[in-house]
């Protein structure tokens, strides 16, 4: 397909700050709000903080790669087209299908997640209620116009940017001790026990799958791509911002 063919089948209304938000959305979810705990519980907060560390570093040199393949070549088809033009065309056919299960089995985690969260607040209405209530809330986002999913992304993704610097700014009240709590947070975990690394090289190993999988998501400013006003221009933008907002809030 050319590329004329191509734009006039893309809206291309997506600007820099819905880029940003579509990637910091994605990489703040289930694995910062529920999975963090058990990355601290596995290897302590020191192979924890050197997980999320080590991980991040192969999160820059991605999306650097995929900022300049984006930029010189923003189209919709993303990891599938790069593969097939720049490797061969069963790598990026197997590049593809991966990424698809890989996301339709990360929806039905989070589907299941939806579950353990709104049980605290409703114990007694079924699980299954809830995951199908947001699996149509999703639906319904998706088959928005590409403005106003771009809206929609921006909007969510605001949400969870205010959780987790309202997180941040309580747990300085905890170990400050301006916010007194049953138990005790400050410093001293950092030598409890075996901390701060506990459970070796195992550990580190098992937590930075867990921290990978918190990380997804912030690839997908190489898939919207080609719906960008100005992708020479946004791209950039937004792949710089990206990176260093997730290290912040991570």
């Amino acid at each position: 397909m050319s590329e004329t063919q191509n734009n006039r089948q893309l809206q291309r209304k997506l600007g820099a700050r819905h880029l940003n938000m579509i990637a910091i959305g994605g990489s703040i979810g289930t694995g910062l709000f529920l999975a963090s705990g058990a990355t601290i519980a596995n290897a302590g907060p020191g192979g924890a903080l050197l997980a999320y560390a080590l991980i991040g570093v192969m999160i820059y040199f991605l999306m650097t790669s995929l900022g300049e393949l984006a930029t010189h070549n923003p189209t919709s088809g993303a990891f599938f087209t790069y593969g097939s033009k720049y490797v061969e065309g069963g790598f990026g056919f197997a590049l593809g299908w991966n990424y698809w299960y890989n996301w339709a089995i990360t929806v039905a985690f989070e589907l299941v997640a939806v579950q353990f969260i709104m049980k605290f607040w409703f114990p007694d209405t079924p699980g299954f209620y809830w995951s199908a209530l947001f699996l149509a809330v999703v639906f319904g986002i998706n088959a928005l116009t590409v403005k106003g999913f771009g809206e929609s992304e921006f909007f969510f993704s605001l949400v969870k940017v205010l959780a987790i610097v309202v997180f941040i700014i309580i747990g300085l009240f905890m170990i400050i001790k301006i916010m007194l709590t049953p138990d005790v947070a400050t410093f001293a975990n950092w030598s409890k026990g075996e901390a701060p690394f506990v459970g070796g090289l195992s550990a580190l190993i098992g937590v930075a799958m867990i921290a990978g999988f918190s990380f997804q998501g912030t690839e997908m400013v190489g898939v919207a791509a080609g719906e960008s006003k100005n992708p020479k221009k946004t791209i950039p933008i937004a792949i710089k911002q990206i990176f260093w907002r997730i290290l912040l809030f991570y």
